[in-house]
């Protein structure tokens, strides 16, 4: 097994950075062991995006957020 490692791992060095990073970004995501966990994080984003879209939840600015952190902190 470790053969054939080491062969594709050369080949995939021969790749471009851009080939090696497309390569790379399906092997990462097969690594990750709780796909159920990955489909929550989609759908909550989504319906977050969507309530600031539809004027349900207003945003604030940074700066804002950050001074009313730092006021509760005193």
């Amino acid at each position: 097994m470790g053969n054939k490692l080491e062969m594709l791992q050369a080949e995939a060095l021969q790749l471009t950075p851009g080939e090696r990073a497309a390569l790379a970004q399906p092997l990462l995501a097969s690594l990750d062991e709780d796909a159920d966990i990955e489909e929550a994080w989609a759908v909550e984003t989504a319906l977050r995006i969507s309530d600031i879209e539809s004027g349900v939840v207003q945003v604030i600015p940074i700066a804002d957020a950050l001074a009313q952190v730092r006021a509760s902190l005193k």
